[in-house]
């Protein structure tokens, strides 16, 4: 597609954005998030991002019957699905604290007394745009880096409704790092999802398969000797949730600052993974997470 007609369709698919947005908020959050399962279940398989997660999902799970597979598709459009309903009611549904449980209760009171920054870490898992509402009731300041929208318009709604967080929200990219690098020295929290390609970042193995992963979170960890901890997000049925809060992964120091990077991403990944395993059907399985061609290795970070 032509970049000029790109840039003519942009305000139309924004227009559609705003229009689900509307008719979704005008329905009881669960309705609301029922029937956004109930569309993208029906809309999803008939779109080409299906066959992408489809392929993931093959190369993934080699020995998984297609029962399988069309099962945890159906759950992953679900979810989305879900995610999108509830996307307008986010502030009043996490209003009540009966909507999300949080576990890992001693972890959070650990940070909060040893005080200073924390580089929370999670990946697109069951409705990942509950985090602020988390980070916020638990007393954190936290500036999430997120990757904008390839349509401005859209992101531009998707600022203005996104629920306000106790922080900013930073855009990935060179002036994103400036940025929280200036949070980490004014003694700001971070959170990022490290869960999708970077295609600058550094490779580290992901289900088995070589995977280019951001190492941004690691190099600011250790050089900064911030605490890297990872934050998983569960779906319980409809719009409830559960939010576990590990401690912190531990910070090797071997001497060598690309080795201890390198390893550092590799845990996270080993912990996303696990997530992704015990809930498969949560995840963002349409992100072209892995690339085709051969990874050369890189130079030192």
């Amino acid at each position: 597609m032509s970049r000029l007609l790109t840039r003519l369709l942009q305000p139309l698919e924004a227009a559609l954005v705003l229009a689900f947005y509307g008719l979704f908020s005008l329905l009881p959050t669960s309705a609301s998030s029922a029937t956004g399962a109930w569309l993208l279940r029906r809309i999803g398989p008939l779109i080409g991002a299906h066959r992408t997660a489809r392929r993931n999902l093959e190369r993934t799970y080699p020995d998984h019957p297609a029962s399988e597979i069309d099962s945890i598709l159906d759950g992953m459009w679900a979810n989305l699905g879900r995610n999108i309903g509830e996307f307008p009611h986010l502030k009043t549904l996490l209003a009540d604290p009966a909507v999300v449980q949080v576990d890992g209760m001693e972890t959070i009171e650990a940070l909060r007394e040893a005080g200073g920054p924390v580089i929370f870490v999670g990946a697109h898992l069951a409705n990942w745009e509950i985090a602020p509402v988390v980070a916020l009731r638990h007393g954190f300041t936290v500036d999430f880096i997120y990757r904008a929208p390839n349509n401005p318009w859209v992101n531009r709604l998707l600022e203005r409704r996104r629920i306000d967080p106790a922080g900013v929200m930073i855009p990935k990219g060179a002036e994103g790092g400036r940025r929280a690098l200036a949070a980490l020295k004014a003694q700001r929290s971070l959170g990022i999802l490290v869960d999708q390609k970077m295609n600058e970042g550094i490779e580290a193995r992901f289900f088995g398969r070589p995977a280019m992963t951001t190492p941004a979170f690691a190099q600011l960890a250790l050089r900064f000797d911030v605490p890297v901890v990872p934050v998983r997000f569960e779906r319980l049925g409809g719009p409830r949730f559960r939010v576990t809060v590990d401690p912190p992964i531990q910070l090797e120091r071997t001497g060598d600052r690309s080795t201890d990077v390198a390893a550092l991403v590799q845990a996270v990944n080993d912990r996303v993974e696990s997530w992704i395993r015990e809930r498969p059907e949560q995840w963002f399985w349409v992100h072209r997470r892995w690339r085709d061609k051969p990874i050369r290795t890189p130079g030192p970070v």
